[in-house]
């Protein structure tokens, strides 16, 4: 019985959002409510909760010595890695990441290192032999739709109040010291997310909207407006007509989402 009510709703939704409405009452291009909490985890560098909607997404930052990639010796490394931990819905299941935990893991990623967010050059400590690595670890705590946003959100909300440990080279060895220094950060990307149904447009999809969707375009955009990743999902399409409409509007969202974000 719940499969047929389920069925009705997700007709009922597609339904209005054809006549420009949606079931909660929002406009296609009006985001749930958004909180942020910035600094919540005491022993990580960096941390951040966000609430959208009822979607709920912690990020931990952690920060280690490590080597530096052979193609760019001079810069720290970013890794981000996403779990879908099992209680924040029923599709979750544990284990290894799955292809979905891989996918949210790499658009986050994607979004903060092609805006060039974090000064990686600053992250070097020896060329070639020694650098600073960002690990960022996203958990999903609760799936209520459009989890890239708010995970892209929580991970440079964290990343903002990162610290990175004051260090000094004595006799060849890279010796820690006392005190912190703020994560050397130049851009704040913000990731919004679009939802195509019933030919039209919708922003910050909810769990019930995504289960109707045809396809899903994600564009991050940085501090200047310029898109500086994206992703397609959905077996659907965007016309040339409609990736213009949802630059525009990705542009003016990510103005408003930013304003949001401590420094």
């Amino acid at each position: 019985m719940s499969s047929v009510i389920t069925r009705v709703k997700q007709k009922q939704i597609a339904q209005a959002i054809a006549k420009g409405k949606r079931l909660d009452g929002r406009d296609l291009a009006d985001y749930r409510e958004i909180k942020i909490e910035q600094g919540i985890i005491e022993r990580a560098e960096g941390s951040a909760r966000i609430l959208l909607g009822k979607t709920e997404v912690l990020v931990g930052t952690k920060i280690e010595l490590g080597e530096p990639f052979p193609d760019t010796p001079n810069e720290g490394v970013l890794t981000v890695n996403a779990e879908l931990v099992p209680l924040a819905s029923s599709t979750f299941e544990p284990g290894p990441p799955d292809e979905n935990s891989i996918e949210l893991a790499r658009i986050v990623d994607r979004g903060i290192r092609e805006s060039k967010a974090i000064d990686t050059e600053k992250l070097c400590i020896e060329p070639g032999k020694k650098v600073f690595v960002i690990f960022v670890d996203v958990y999903v705590l609760n799936h209520d739709g459009n989890l890239i946003d708010a995970s892209a959100l929580a991970a440079v909300a964290a990343l903002l109040n990162t610290k990175m440990p004051n260090y000094e080279i004595k006799e060849g060895e890279v010796k820690l010291k006392p005190g912190y220094t703020p994560l050397p950060m130049r851009k704040r990307p913000i990731t919004v997310t679009f939802a195509k149904i019933s030919d039209k447009l919708v922003v910050d999809a909810w769990l019930e909207e995504e289960q109707v969707m045809d396809a899903r375009l994600s564009m991050a955009i940085d501090d200047d407006g310029n898109i500086c990743a994206i992703q397609k999902g959905g077996s659907g399409y965007f016309t040339v007509q409609e990736i213009l409409d949802a630059a525009k509007m990705a542009r003016e969202k990510s103005e408003e989402i930013r304003k949001k974000l401590k420094w």
